[in-house]
């Protein structure tokens, strides 16, 4: 993506000193910011504090954090020896342990530590190979799912699955990237996506910055919308997805696939191979990650004078419950977008046989 004509990754290793860069996106969209990490504990930090985020960006992330500790390990033991090898197990462990849903983390981090096994190098070319990979998938789902957007397009998206969510291009966003290089002419609802705000904070900043016409709407104005013939179709990016297709993607994803399929709007998943899961059979088996309450009963941001503060909006005392995600079932999916193609449900499992 390009940030005042200059082109960024969303996330980026140095292979020689292990520094990883990425854009701070807790700080957009009012600030534009780097924030850096030298040893696989803080890149585990900025992982768990959504500094980075997004199934593709969480998976680079993971990946690069995972060749750190294989980088740090080396810096002081024997690669031969069992205690480094304990070592880039534990961080493994640590690395996983930062956002449990996601599914591209655990991808990239067993990628990552088998490559590491056969030595260090081999582990910082595996992550740069995964954050590479995530580009080359990206733009491929922006080429598929370009097809479906026609000039007059509205289309309504949940959460953020754009450049921010991936190393760049996105998910969810990259057929609307696409097709604003190719000339359209649409329309994007953005929600808002309570309660971290990623829809009217980080998708609506990307659509500003590439001209795309949009507006941020209320989480719950998904079925005035659609009642209203206001939505031609929605797309959603995921973080993990079971064999059969049951999707989990952020919260309230899963009420608008079932308003969608009420009035007969086509309900799409964006989403890379890297984010399925073929080990488990369906979306029970996903592990749902709850974070903390104050996310629901506060909100943060700058003041009239730039300085970050934390205001509390719910009644004093009362206490939150705030699951991150919720499972779409795959009946209420029209089709995924992959790097593969637009495929129904039953034919991800099949697209691997």
């Amino acid at each position: 993506m390009k940030v005042a004509g200059e082109h960024y990754r969303t996330i980026w290793m140095d292979s020689e000193t292990g520094l990883v860069s990425m854009i701070d996106q807790n700080a957009l969209p009012f600030s534009f910011e780097i924030f850096k990490t030298r040893n696989f504990q803080a890149t585990c930090h900025a992982i768990s504090t959504m500094i980075t985020r997004g199934a593709g960006a969480i998976g680079a992330a993971a990946g690069f954090a995972m060749a750190q500790a294989f980088l740090e390990g080396s810096k002081h033991l024997k690669v031969e020896s069992s205690e480094f090898l304990s070592i880039v197990e534990s961080a493994r462990k640590e690395i996983e342990a930062t956002r449990p849903t996601a599914r591209n983390l655990f991808y990239a981090t067993e990628r990552v530590y088998n490559a590491g096994l056969i030595s260090v190098e081999n582990a910082v070319r595996e992550a740069q190979l995964l954050a590479d990979q995530n580009i080359a998938d990206a733009k491929q789902i922006g080429e598929y799912g370009s097809k479906l957007i026609n000039n007059g397009s509205r289309i309504l998206t949940h959460c953020n699955a754009g450049w921010l969510g991936f190393v760049d291009y996105g998910s969810a966003l990259a057929p609307m990237y696409i097709a604003k290089e190719q000339g359209k002419e649409f329309f994007v609802y953005a929600d808002e996506t309570r309660p971290r705000n990623q829809g009217a904070r980080l998708t609506a900043w990307e659509l500003q910055n590439e001209d795309i016409p949009h507006k941020i709407v209320p989480d719950n104005a998904g079925a005035y919308l659609m009642s209203r013939g206001m939505v031609d179709f929605v797309i959603v990016g995921a973080d993990r997805i079971a064999a059969n297709g049951d999707t989990a993607n952020k919260i309230g994803t899963f009420e608008k696939a079932i308003v969608a399929k009420e009035f007969g709007i086509p309900f799409y998943v964006a989403v890379p191979f890297s984010t399925i899961d073929f080990s488990i059979a369906d979306g029970t088996q996903i592990q749902i990650e709850e974070r903390s309450e104050d996310e629901v009963l506060t909100y943060s941001g700058p003041d009239s004078e730039g300085v970050s503060r934390t205001i509390r909006m719910a009644s004093p005392g009362s206490h939150a419950f705030n699951p991150a995600f919720d499972v779409t079932l795959s009946g209420f999916i029209t089709g995924f977008i992959t790097e593969k193609g637009i495929l129904k449900p039953g034919e991800l499992i099949t697209s691997i046989l």
